[in-house]
């Protein structure tokens, strides 16, 4: 972490905080709004305080330290080189010729350091050990992020496990909460490895050790959280980028194996036998995931530097520093993803889609109905299967990160018939679906020419507002975008009081005035001519299932919020939002300098 704030530093990426500042909210508050400016930066804050307990902490904590772009390059590399290095690896082919031979065996020669070297002794992250009663998650500044948080939570673990036959490793990041000084939950969902592992140790009546990295080379996270196919060890990919092998040392305490260089370790082991209730936890979807059972650590030693620096991230609405790190991933996995879907040109996951919701994707289509092909590719090939909606276009669109243009593009051939409707597997985090960790999948075939002119016609936004509220007045406004498209969106937002279904049956005399129709709740900070929270908002709030509905050649999509009237019976989960207290107080002493105006457009 020493070298890593000196990056920072002699890149002007990085920003000192020296007041006195609160691991409950206050820090995560200041991270939270920083990462989502222009120019965002890491930050360092150096004097840290437990104001509940009165402790002060001689540890400092570093946030966003994947800030931007030029970070990412910094710590990772670039995407696109990486994402080559790997195509030329899957595309080798046997040599004829005397240079052809050393190129292919120069690549396979560097491909030994992927194998992680485990060193004899000691590491940096065992300087001190603090075994037993001694061992005190107090003594570390662990965050508590959002108000409604069932507690602290270590955010930037690196968990490191292995199969109950050792043969099988693997470093995931989980949400790791904080019961007591001895005691962490592990948050790991039905998919991660891990949790496959527990249940292995489970059946066989075993407890299963667990070491957790805190710190050392960023480079770990971004392992940790890398899509790699299941029994792909996450360090094998930290030799491959870096070309050099990480380097590892055994716990004290377990047979886990961990970087000899991490600023802190927790060891411990699981208790297969018995669960907590984890949560509920403000999560990266931008609201809170609600109280499960989950297992936990009993832990049975702390390791650290001598000065160690404790790294957290936060999570919440987007944008947020995994933006950085999402947009690595998609460039470094584009080659093996490709393995999967040969025709696959490109991809991109906005971040204000959250990733796993919104995916779209640039093929090469070949014959019809290529596209759904495709579709059923993506939703049957790893954390690909957790996506829930799915729009693909043709090789002549234009750059997937032109968001103006591919939006034209795409509303300009979108075809009622050519609208996949299916139902899978989604995120474990998803709260839209009627069940658990099943619900609805969307496919979008936008691949063909533009459809023809939509027969519709477009009036004044005043115009179909007033029109619509003579119809129902539960709309309060109305916005229109990119009505210059054979398939103009218009959004309303309403006081829900009827299902929205009749709602849009009710609006019959107005669909020769619209052709796409989104509805969300005029509550929620909901802003109708705020189109990055919309969208963010709509991916999150939909099942295609239940959420979509057709009339004529009319399409509306429901992104209020699910209650009885949509006879959902899981509870609706609330959004995380800032503490007003806590933003008022840290303006007044001049550490936040935001405006209304900022608030409102990211919905803290």
């Amino acid at each position: 972490m020493k070298e890593t704030i000196e990056i920072l530093k002699k890149n002007d990426l990085l920003r000192v905080i020296d007041d006195e500042l609160d691991i409950y909210l206050e820090i995560p508050h200041i991270a939270y709004i920083e990462v989502k400016k222009e120019n965002s930066k890491a930050l360092l804050f150096t004097n840290v305080v437990d104001k509940k307990s009165g402790k002060k902490f001689d540890i400092p904590v570093l946030m966003n330290v994947f800030c931007n772009e030029r970070a990412v390059k910094l710590f990772i590399g670039d995407g696109d080189m990486i994402g080559k290095e790997i195509e030329s690896l899957l595309k080798m082919k046997p040599p004829t010729t005397f240079s052809e031979k050393l190129s292919t065996f120069g690549k396979l020669f560097s491909l030994k350091n992927t194998i992680p070297k485990k060193i004899k002794g000691k590491g940096e992250c065992q300087e001190i050990i603090k075994l037993g009663n001694d061992a005190k998650l107090s003594d570390l500044p662990i965050l508590t992020t959002w108000e409604k948080d069932g507690g602290p939570f270590i955010t930037m673990g690196q968990v490191y496990t292995t199969s109950l036959n050792g043969e099988m490793k693997n470093l995931g990041m989980y949400r790791l909460q904080v019961y007591d000084d001895n005691t962490l939950g592990m948050h790991w969902q039905i998919h991660k490895d891990s949790n496959h592992f527990f249940h292995e140790y489970k059946k066989a009546g075993k407890k299963m050790p667990v070491s957790i990295g805190i710190g050392g080379d960023p480079m770990y996270i971004w392992c940790g959280q890398a899509p790699l196919p299941i029994g792909v060890f996450e360090l094998m990919l930290y030799g491959f980028v870096k070309n050099k092998p990480a380097q590892l040392v055994k716990s004290i305490t377990n047979d886990i194996w961990i970087p000899k260089d991490n600023d802190f370790v927790i060891e411990g082991f699981v208790d297969t036998s018995k669960m907590k209730i984890e949560g509920p936890f403000g999560d990266h979807t931008g609201y809170y995931t609600l109280e499960e059972e989950y297992p936990f650590l009993e832990i049975s030693a702390i390791t650290h530097k001598k000065e160690p620096t404790y790294l957290a991230t936060v999570v919440g609405k987007p944008p947020l520093e995994d933006k950085y790190m999402g947009h690595a991933t998609e460039r470094i996995f584009l080659p093996l993803l490709k393995t999967t879907a040969p025709d696959l040109i490109d991809y991109y996951m906005p971040e204000n889609g959250v990733f796993h919701n919104l995916i779209i994707a640039k093929i090469k289509t070949l014959y019809p109905g290529h596209a759904q092909q495709m579709m059923h590719a993506f939703w049957g090939v790893g954390q690909m299967s957790f996506v829930k909606h799915a729009i693909f276009v043709g090789e002549d669109a234009p750059s997937l990160t032109d968001h103006q243009a591919i939006c034209e593009y795409i509303l300009n051939r979108v075809n009622i018939d050519e609208i996949l409707i299916s139902k899978g597997v989604v995120d474990a985090l998803d709260h839209s679906s009627p069940k658990f960790a099943i619900g609805g999948k969307l496919g979008l075939d936008c691949t063909g020419d533009e459809v023809e002119e939509s027969k519709i016609k477009v009036v004044e936004d005043d115009e179909l507002l007033n029109k619509m509220q003579n119809i129902c007045s539960d709309i309060k406004e109305l916005k229109q975008y990119f009505i210059n498209t054979k398939n103009p969106i218009t959004v309303i937002s309403v006081d829900k009081k009827i299902n929205q279904k009749k709602l849009f049956e009710s609006l019959n005399p107005l669909y020769e005035n619209m052709k796409i129709l989104v509805i969300v709740d005029a509550a929620n900070q909901n802003d109708v001519e705020n189109s990055y929270m919309l969208l963010w908002r709509v991916v999150n709030n939909i099942d295609s299932n239940r959420d979509i509905f057709i009339e004529s050649n009319t399409i509306c999509i429901d992104g209020t919020n699910k209650n009885i009237l949509d006879n959902f019976d899981r509870r609706w989960p609330g959004d995380v939002d800032c503490t007003k207290e806590v933003i008022d107080s840290l303006k007044q002493r001049g550490i936040l300098d935001i405006s209304d105006e900022f608030i409102k457009k990211f919905q803290l």
